[in-house]
């Protein structure tokens, strides 16, 4: 589409030359420095209604915005009469422990986008803003295939009182200390299989794991995408082990990524069981590489 343009995110595989080892604040600069660099060359302040962006990236590898690369956007925003709106389709609704994961940074976005997760998977979303800017729009302009679907509203409904009677924020803390526990274990036990792990990332129970693919390290962020294809990768042959076993796991991105995002009402024992799993599975595969 015409009048779009990407801007890079505070990820060290999106940097040629930074690793996992990179320092938080150095990834926030260069992204934020690639974004004025945007407004600058690109499109004028004046021709861009706003910036969009997923607060934990979802597709793009499971990567959470550090607190001070939104906090550097929303100012951007602010001083260019820009809109800075969140997509929290995959990060809401208690999925990375808070009900939006914008609430751990304090910044506040001018629209906030949400869906799946607040009807348990029956067709609605929303979009959250102030009465000011939604008043901008005149009646009968916004609409959707969706839209007033009777049944949808009452799942949510049915949602938001789980979410208050069965304290699932609370298991999402407990069971997010347990998942990350274990991967940091693993990756730090020195192991074949651990010492394929490059990063665990994540918040709550929307967890990603990198693995290590020397190829792609060597590739700039550039041109990583287009080899990333034809460079064998760890994280779809861990599946695949995992579907052996009776579990569905996902990889996401070009970057070698596998990631969980298990039910936020898993238990401890059911949580357990995939860890094990998973362990047994990157076992097998390391074993054959």
């Amino acid at each position: 589409m015409g009048g779009i343009f990407a801007s890079a995110f505070p990820y060290y595989s999106q940097f040629g030359g930074a690793t996992p080892d990179t320092s938080e604040e150095e990834l926030v600069n260069m992204a934020l420095l690639q974004m004025k660099l945007t407004l600058q060359q690109q499109t004028s302040p004046s021709d861009t209604a706003a910036i969009i962006l997923e607060p934990v990236l979802g597709e793009g590898g499971y990567v959470p915005a550090p607190p001070a690369f939104l906090h550097g956007l929303r100012k951007m925003c602010d001083e260019n009469n820009i809109l800075l709106i969140a997509d929290e389709v995959q990060s809401g609704m208690g999925r990375t422990g808070n009900m939006w994961f914008v609430e751990e940074s304090g910044v506040r976005p001018d629209i906030l986008v949400f869906a799946k997760g607040i009807a348990n998977g029956f067709p609605l979303s929303g979009i959250a803003s102030s009465k000011k800017l939604m008043d901008l729009q005149k009646p009968g302009s916004m609409g959707g295939t969706y839209a007033g679907n009777a049944v949808a509203c009452a799942a949510a409904t049915a949602v938001i009182q789980v979410f208050r009677e069965e304290k699932i924020l609370e298991n999402v803390a407990a069971r997010s200390k347990q998942i990350f526990s274990f991967l940091n274990d693993l990756k730090s036990s020195g192991t074949k299989a651990g010492n394929l792990i490059e990063d665990v990332r994540g918040r709550g129970l929307m967890v990603g794991v990198q693995f290590k693919n020397q190829e792609l390290q060597r590739d700039s962020a550039n041109t990583a995408s287009a080899h990333a294809q034809t460079q064998p990768q760890i994280a779809p042959k861990v599946v695949q082990e995992c579907v052996k076993r009776d579990m569905l796991l996902l990889s996401t991105s070009v970057f070698d990524v596998l990631r969980f995002i298990p039910p936020l009402t898993i238990s401890e024992e059911e949580l357990t069981q995939a860890c094990n799993i998973f362990k047994e599975s990157l076992e097998a595969v390391a074993k054959d590489l």
